[in-house]
């Protein structure tokens, strides 16, 4: 009989290296496993933050950084989210660590943000490493890094890493908001469910809103990932909520990923009429298809093409009677939530002057070239204008400079939830009608304002507690004059009803159901 091979030699293999059944002992097995999770999730982690921080430094951004986290591509969410968030809150000492050392050689540029992410987590994390590329040239390098990081420390003074960092904006724990998904499930069945391992409440204010205790975490849970429950803020729910569409209309959503608005708005018209939602961004675009094919809507046709470059008087449009406007804008009232504290850009901004920054002032007048344009759909009926910034500039000022406009084509300010105590800042006459949510709140700091078409010789109608429920329910009384004007117009442009016009000819239509 041959004599069994023999294993080469090695310090692993042997005696105290096996259990009595010859199998790795259950804790060398163990650490196995956390070596390789901990290998994947850096490489998950550089690949989100390779796409940070180039929107970042390009200001077109593709995500917050949640949301390029939890989005399907990323597997350990958990451990990804966390080495995102660190590695950020040690960027700049890691770059000067990684620059004095030699480290970021022209071998290593490509993939310097898995060098960033690994020199972190061996430096300052885990300490973990499996035998990957990145992983052994920081180990080689380890004593240089930290004898660089001790130079550091006694060049500016401090006594440890920890004092080196500047301060961080830390989020003030909110609770957690979900919407329920009326087009999949109903709020009590998502309660019922729920309420076996959380604490559930309903919100007082906004329909089929839930409230959970702060850090609940639902990204992977079965309601969230099969789309009967969407975790949206309830600032971000009153807008569609404040646009009120009835089932059956028309509506354009203008600037629509990434799609939890344009979802909220289908299941308030219980999947009837037709929703045309535009995005220009190309990537933004795919999570806003994602983001329907979740939702199961069938009546939302989305276009990857430019809002403005509609035609208001195309016929394709003449029916069309709302049209919610949630424009890019600096996302100054969620910046704490989106962790943008922690992006490059954010200290190198003056914040004190953040409100009269060139990009807002850019931003702003984009906002009143697209407001005006939602406000010259000739059958249009109502207009929300909302944004996620705090600045006069984006909300106030803009809703004042579009006024005369709007008043000319017979449109009145109404009141979003007139119940809610924060209204706009009184800088014009009016701008109480204007809604406005604050951290202090508890809330994203978002801007709402709603444009309503006067009827013939009557006052705009403004939406109260009951309209949010109710009008969704049945078809509010039109004044004879309106619907005659409709008819007429319709008649005038009656003919072929296609989608694109010429100047929608370059947009890619990608269709999610049957257009109206």
């Amino acid at each position: 009989m041959a004599p069994p091979p023999q294993h080469p030699k090695n310090r692993s293999r042997g005696p105290a290296a096996t259990g009595g059944n010859g199998r790795p002992p259950r804790r060398m097995a163990s650490r196995d496993a956390a070596e390789r999770a901990a290998f994947f999730a850096r490489r998950e982690a550089a690949a989100v933050l390779r796409r940070v921080l180039r929107g970042d430094a390009t200001r077109r951004a593709a995500g917050s950084i949640k949301s390029l986290v939890y989005s399907p591509t990323v597997r350990n969410k958990r451990a990804t989210f966390a080495l995102v968030c660190q590695t950020l809150k040690y960027l700049p000492i890691l770059k000067e660590v990684l620059g004095s050392s030699g480290v970021l050689n022209s071998k290593w540029k490509k993939q310097e943000e898995l060098v960033i992410v690994t020199a972190y987590d061996i430096l300052f994390g885990q300490g973990i490493a499996v035998s990957g590329s990145a992983e052994q040239l920081i180990l080689t390098h380890k004593d240089t890094l930290s004898s660089a990081l001790d130079r550091i420390c006694a060049k500016k003074k401090v006594s440890s890493v920890e004092d080196l960092l500047g301060n961080k904006t830390p989020v003030k724990p909110k609770p957690r908001f979900l919407r329920v998904n009326t087009l999949k499930t109903t709020t009590e069945s998502v309660v019922e469910e729920l309420s076996k391992i959380h604490k559930v409440a309903k919100d007082d204010m906004v329909p089929n809103m839930l409230l959970l205790p702060p850090g609940t975490d639902l990204h992977s849970h079965p309601l969230v990932t099969n789309g009967k429950v969407f975790l949206q803020g309830k600032a971000s729910c009153m807008v569609a909520v404040a646009l009120c569409p009835k089932p059956g209309w028309k509506v354009i959503d203008a600037c629509a990923a990434p799609g939890n608005k344009t979802v909220h708005l289908a299941a308030l018209m219980n999947g009837q009429g037709g929703i045309i939602a535009c995005e220009l961004n190309k990537e933004r675009a795919k999570t806003l298809q994602n983001t329907i094919r979740r939702s199961g809507a069938n009546n939302i046709q989305t276009v990857n093409g430019d809002f403005l470059d509609i035609d208001s008087n195309d016929p394709s449009y003449a029916e069309v009677r709302a049209i919610l406007l949630d424009p890019s804008c600096s996302g100054s009232g969620i910046s704490t939530e989106r962790l943008d504290y922690l992006l490059p850009s954010h200290s190198r901004d003056d914040q004190d002057d953040a409100s009269t920054s060139s990009r807002v002032l850019k931003l702003s007048a984009f906002q009143k070239k697209a407001l005006s344009h939602a406000l010259s759909f000739p059958s249009v009926e109502r207009v929300v204008y909302s944004t996620c910034s705090i600045h006069q500039a984006e909300n106030e000022d803009v809703v004042n400079a579009v006024l005369p406009l709007a008043t000319s084509l017979g449109f009145e300010l109404a009141t979003p939830f007139p119940q809610w105590h924060r209204r706009g800042l009184p800088v014009f006459e009016g701008s109480e009608h204007l809604l406005r949510t604050d951290p202090e709140d508890g809330l994203e700091g978002f801007f709402i304002s709603l444009f309503v078409r006067k009827a013939a010789g009557g006052d705009a109608e403004e939406p109260n507690e009951d309209v949010t429920v109710e009008a969704r329910r049945k078809e509010p009384n039109e004044d004879v004059a309106v619907v005659a004007r409709r008819k007429q117009t319709r008649r005038r442009r009656s003919g072929a009803r296609s989608f694109s016009s010429l100047r929608l000819s370059r947009m890619i239509l990608c269709s999610n159901g049957d257009f109206w």
